[in-house]
């Protein structure tokens, strides 16, 4: 196990650096800078503001700078938070962004994969044909459709949610913005609980629990539940990693000061050290849950084995 983490921890970095490279190159690619504004600086205090920022320094020099800042933890300065640091708005962002995106991806997976296993058990039934239609609605209508219309009914009709911001941090403030957020992911995981779970209730295995009259909530439970879950898991790795940092539609439509909200200011100010310094960290989340993910394959499927 050890060798297989530090094997994939190695892989891990070739992928962040190219990543990086990407996002360093592509964001200065768009036309306009950080410091183009309504009402233009004169000329010698923007180059005064490039030199101060080393913006004035060729690309691949800048790029070597910026990797050395990364190698210490440094995001760099913020070019329009100016009392900021990059690290300094992450941090205080993330903690907005994984109290809603957490709660969210729980509340998905507990909803989706209980609802996909009934729709599994109860096979061309009513019940099945019910859970995959409120699937597919949910996949099919996007967040910026949901949200509105989750506003429109729970806080303007009928007034009983606030429509935006986090308040005091309460729960009536996190309930729209979470349901927002998990819907679609109880959707995608509901469908991919019902084809395993479906595909596991034929196994051989399956049949030999049956015909030794266990119970169907026992064989669910002890016999098919972990096997069902693997393509769950592998689709979780990459959408808790998208979740938890924020949803940029939904972050901006409820007002919420998380990652994602970031992530667009910086975008829409040209804040290159802000919208790199998001992209390396989400980046990094991800190859961090997807190597969870392959951990979690040993303990659902006992035929993994890592050597």
């Amino acid at each position: 196990m050890l060798r297989y983490s530090l094997r994939r921890f190695l892989g891990a970095i070739p992928t962040l650096l190219v990543l990086i490279a990407l996002a360093f190159f592509m964001i200065r690619l768009a036309p306009g800078g950080p410091f183009d504004q309504e009402r233009a600086l004169p000329p010698q205090i923007e180059a005064n503001l490039r030199a101060a920022y080393h913006l004035d320094e060729p690309l691949p020099q800048q790029f070597v700078r910026y990797l050395g800042n990364l190698l210490r933890g440094d995001f760099g300065p913020s070019f329009q938070y100016r009392d900021f640091t990059v690290t300094e708005l992450i941090m205080t962002g993330f903690p907005v962004s994984l109290r809603l995106g957490g709660t969210a991806i729980l509340i998905a997976f507990v909803v989706g994969v209980t609802a996909g296993s009934i729709a599994a058990l109860k096979q061309n039934r009513p019940a099945d044909y019910a859970v995959m239609g409120v699937s597919m609605t949910g996949i099919s209508i996007p967040n910026f459709v949901m949200a509105p219309l989750l506003i429109l009914v729970f806080a303007v009709y009928l007034g009983w949610l606030p429509a935006g911001g986090l308040g005091d941090g309460s729960i009536r403030n996190l309930v729209l913005p979470v349901v927002a957020l998990a819907l679609p992911q109880i959707a995608y995981i509901a469908r991919l609980t019902r084809g395993s779970m479906i595909e596991v209730l034929r196994s051989n295995f399956i049949r030999t629990a049956r015909a030794q009259g266990l119970a169907t909530r026992t064989i669910v439970m002890r016999h098919a539940l972990k096997p069902a879950l693997l393509p769950v898991v592998s689709y979780l790795g990459p959408a808790t990693a998208a979740v938890i940092t924020g949803s940029v539609v939904i972050e901006q439509i409820f007002g919420v000061p998380g990652i994602g909200r970031f992530f667009v200011q910086g975008a829409l100010n040209r804040d290159y050290t802000l919208v790199m310094g998001v992209v390396v960290f989400y980046g990094t989340l991800i190859i961090l849950f997807n190597f969870l993910v392959d951990l979690a394959y040993a303990w659902l499927d006992p035929k993994v084995k890592y050597s």
